[in-house]
């Protein structure tokens, strides 16, 4: 097996590559890479999204945009146990907090990210060690019609209140397949948005995610 020196030129390639993960360990694929599988991923979550992204040849790196820009897809891993069952909900991109009056669907940066995704589940719950965990059959997912509209409402419903200066209010509690939450309990980092009462406040980022029963009833 060998990886990706540039990204792959459509999404057959994309899959047949991925498919050919399937089955290997971290561990083994860290190895190729020449990187050090961490411990616990507590300190360093996105470290199995890295690894499959530098294999895989996506070049987005921090930008704005899908992992695999190019031919209009997103890379998102998904840890699942031995029956197959999402052990976490999966994060998707940062929530806009300003500059968000007048933001339709269909032209959002979330709809961009959801519309066209490689999942990758990987094998193995929190008592497995990470190099052990293992890659299973990656498959390409679009919304369906049914799909498309819960993600919309919880998305529509989700942004009406936050630009109506209610992001303070939103509690992980909220959403029918979505989640809005606080990713780490780090909130030194401060950014802005809109306050109740119409005015500019200062509040730590917030991220939406897939719930777990939602990514469930597509793996």
């Amino acid at each position: 097996m060998s990886y990706f020196s540039a990204s792959p030129i459509n999404e057959t390639v994309l899959i047949r590559f991925a498919n050919e993960l399937s089955g290997f360990s971290l561990g083994e694929l860290s190895n190729m890479m020449l990187k050090i599988v961490p411990n616990t991923l507590k300190k360093d979550k996105g470290f199995i999204g890295r690894l499959l992204e530098d294999i895989l040849g996506a070049r987005s790196g921090n930008k704005a945009q899908q992992d695999f820009s190019d031919i209009g897809i997103e890379l998102k891993t998904i840890p699942i146990d031995k029956n197959g069952i999402p052990l976490e909900s999966t994060f998707i991109c940062t929530v806009p907090l300003i500059k968000n009056i007048g933001l339709i669907w269909r032209k959002s940066y979330f709809y961009k990210k959801i519309s066209r995704i490689l999942w990758i589940p990987i094998k193995g719950n929190k008592t497995v060690p990470v190099s052990d965990r293992l890659i299973g059959k990656p498959f390409l997912w679009t919304p369906n019609d049914v799909q498309e509209n819960l993600i919309r409402r919880d998305w529509e419903e989700f942004m009406d209140l936050i630009v109506l200066g209610g992001i303070e209010d939103i509690t992980g509690q909220y959403g029918e397949v979505l989640q809005v939450l606080k990713k780490s309990k780090n909130h030194s980092y401060l950014t802005r948005a809109i306050g109740k009462n119409g005015g500019i406040i200062s509040t730590v980022p917030r991220f939406f995610y897939l719930r777990k029963k939602f990514t469930f009833s597509i793996i």
